[in-house]
C-alpha cells in the first residue's frame, strides 16, 4: 500500500477496528428486529385496506424488481469487500454506481417494449399499470446494495440498522397511510416499497457521505473505476448467473401462479408465505451469520462435526413445534388476525409449512460446501432447485389447482432441501441417521399438543379460543425447552461467548 492509500485508510473511523463480531451481530439485529416487528404488525391493518388482488399485483411488482436487482450492480458490489487498499475499494463502489445506470437506463426501453407480452404472461392488466416504476426501484436499490457493502467494509453497521429502521417506518406510513386516503389499490403498496427503499439508500448514503467524504473525494479516479472493472469482470460475469438462477427460483410462484389463475391467488401465496418467512428468516439468518464464521474455525480446528450437529438440533427445537402447530390451525389463525377474506392465505401457509421447516434447517449449513471446498456443488443444487420447482407448480398449474400446485411445489422444497440438509451434514461428518433422531425425538414432544389441538378444531371450536389456545401451547413448549433443556443453553452460552 502507498503512502496516499495509506493516509487515506487513516481517514476512516477507528471504530471499525474495535467493535466485536457479536456486537456488530446485535446492531444489525436490533434494526431488523424493529423492522420485522413493524411489519408483522401492520399486516392486520393492511390486509384490511388492501384486498388480495392488491397483494398480488405488489408481489408481482416485487418479483419482476427482487430478480432485476440481483444484477444491478452487475454482482461487482461484492467485489468492495475483498480489495485491502480502501482506495481501490471505493472505486469499485464507484464502478457499482455506474452498473447501476447502466442496468437501470437499460430497464426503461426493456419494459417499455415488452410490456404488453409481460402484461399477457402474468395474465394480470393492472401490473401494466406500475411497470414504469420498475427502473426507479432497481436505481435505488442497486445504490443502496454498493452502498451496504461499503458499510460492511468499514464496520459502521448502526448505520445501516438505522437506515432498516427508517426504511421500514416509511413504508408502513406510506402504505397505511395512502390506503386511508383512497382507493388507489396496489399503488399504494408499491408507493410504500419504493419510498422505504429511497429513504433507506438515502439515509444509509448520507451517513457514508458525511463519514467518509475526503477519502472518496480523493480516492475516486476514471482510471481505477477502469482497472476494478478489468480485475473482477470474471467474478462478476459468472457470478451474475448463478444469481439470477436462484432469484429466479424464489420469484417462480408468483409469476406462475399469476400465469395459470389470478393475482388474487398471488396475493393469498405472498401473505401466507411472507409471514410463515419473516420470523424465520430472521432467526436462520442470524444462526447464519455466526455459523460462518464458527463453521470456518471448527473445520480448521476438525470439530465441525459437533458444531454442525448443534446447531442442526437447536435450529429443530426453534422451528419444529410452531411449524407443526401451524399445519393445523393456519387458516384458523389467518381469519381470526386478518380477517375472513383472508382463510385462504392461511390454507397456503398450511401447505407450504413443512416446507419452510425443512428451508429453515438447512439455509444456514449452505455455506458447509464453501467450507470444504466444494464450488461446483451451489450452482448444481440451484439448477435442481429450479427445475422441481417450475415443474412441480406448472404441473399444478396444468392441472387448475393452485392448492395442488403449492401441494407439489412444497413435496418438491421438501425433498431438495431435505437432500441439501443431509448433504451438508454429510460433508461436516454427521450422519444422517442422527439427523433423522434429533428430529424424531422433538416430533415425540409435538404429539400431545398436536392430538389436543386436532380435537379442539374436529369439535369446532371457537376460532379465536383455538388460537389463543395454540399461541399459549407454544409459550408453554418454549418455557420448557429454556428450563429442561441443558443442550440448548450450552448452546446459547457458546454463540454469546
Amino acid at each position: 500500500m502507498d503512502d496516499k492509500t495509506a493516509d487515506a485508510a487513516k481517514k476512516l473511523p477507528d471504530n471499525r477496528k474495535k467493535k466485536s463480531f457479536a456486537s456488530d451481530v446485535l446492531t444489525l439485529a436490533g434494526g431488523t428486529t424493529f423492522a420485522q416487528i413493524l411489519t408483522i404488525l401492520s399486516a392486520p391493518v393492511l390486509t384490511r385496506l388492501y384486498g388480495p388482488e392488491d397483494f398480488g399485483i405488489w408481489a408481482l411488482y416485487i418479483s419482476i424488481t427482487s430478480i432485476i436487482s440481483v444484477i444491478a450492480c452487475m454482482r461487482y458490489e461484492y467485489s468492495i469487500m475483498l480489495p485491502e487498499s480502501d482506495e481501490e475499494a471505493v472505486n469499485l463502489v464507484g464502478l457499482s454506481f455506474l452498473a447501476v445506470l447502466f442496468v437501470s437506463g437499460l430497464t426503461f426501453p426493456v419494459i417499455w417494449y415488452f410490456k404488453e407480452p409481460i402484461v399477457t404472461i402474468l395474465n394480470s392488466q393492472q401490473i401494466g399499470d406500475y411497470l414504469w416504476l420498475v427502473p426507479p426501484f432497481i436505481f435505488v436499490n442497486g445504490v443502496f446494495l454498493a452502498l451496504n457493502n461499503w458499510n460492511s467494509r468499514t464496520k459502521l453497521f448502526k448505520r445501516l440498522s438505522l437506515s432498516r429502521v427508517f426504511s421500514s417506518v416509511s413504508a408502513t406510513t406510506t402504505q397505511i397511510g395512502l390506503g386511508f386516503a383512497g382507493k388507489i389499490g396496489a399503488g399504494g403498496l408499491i408507493a410504500g416499497s419504493l419510498a422505504g427503499q429511497s429513504i433507506a439508500t438515502f439515509v444509509l448514503g448520507g451517513q457514508i457521505w458525511r463519514d467518509d467524504r475526503k477519502l472518496i473525494t480523493k480516492s475516486l479516479n476514471w482510471k481505477k473505476v477502469y482497472e476494478g472493472f478489468k480485475k473482477y469482470r470474471k467474478f462478476s460475469f459468472i457470478d451474475t448467473w448463478a444469481a439470477l438462477m436462484n432469484s429466479v427460483s424464489w420469484q417462480l410462484p408468483a409469476f406462475l401462479l399469476s400465469a395459470f389463475f389470478t393475482p388474487a391467488v398471488v396475493g393469498f401465496y405472498s401473505l401466507g408465505f411472507r409471514l410463515l418467512q419473516l420470523p424465520m428468516s430472521f432467526i436462520g439468518g442470524s444462526i447464519s451469520q455466526v455459523f460462518f464464521q464458527r463453521a470456518s474455525r471448527a473445520f480448521s480446528e476438525g470439530t465441525l462435526s459437533s458444531l454442525v450437529e448443534d446447531v442442526f438440533r437447536m435450529l429443530v427445537i426453534i422451528g419444529m413445534f410452531p411449524i407443526l402447530i401451524l399445519t393445523i390451525v393456519g387458516s384458523d389463525v389467518f381469519t381470526v388476525i386478518f380477517g375472513k377474506g383472508w382463510a385462504e392465505a392461511g390454507v397456503y401457509a398450511q401447505i407450504l409449512s413443512l416446507w419452510a421447516f425443512i428451508w429453515f434447517i438447512s439455509s444456514p449449513l449452505t455455506t458447509i460446501y464453501v467450507i470444504v471446498e466444494k464450488p461446483h456443488f451451489g450452482f448444481h443444487y440451484n439448477f435442481f432447485n429450479l427445475i422441481t420447482r417450475l415443474l412441480s407448480l406448472t404441473i399444478g398449474g396444468m392441472l387448475g389447482s393452485a392448492r395442488i400446485a403449492l401441494m407439489l411445489f412444497s413435496v418438491s422444497g421438501i425433498l431438495v432441501y431435505g437432500y441439501l440438509c443431509l448433504k451438508m451434514m454429510s460433508y461436516s461428518g454427521v450422519k444422517a441417521s442422527k439427523a433423522l433422531q434429533i428430529i424424531f425425538s422433538n416430533f415425540i414432544l409435538f404429539v400431545p399438543a398436536g392430538i389436543v389441538l386436532v380435537a379442539l378444531k374436529t369439535a369446532e371450536i371457537n376460532q379465536i379460543l383455538l388460537v389463543v389456545f395454540s399461541g399459549v401451547i407454544i409459550g408453554i413448549y418454549y418455557l420448557y425447552i429454556l428450563k429442561t433443556n441443558t443442550q440448548i443453553k450450552k448452546i446459547i452460552r457458546d454463540f454469546r461467548a
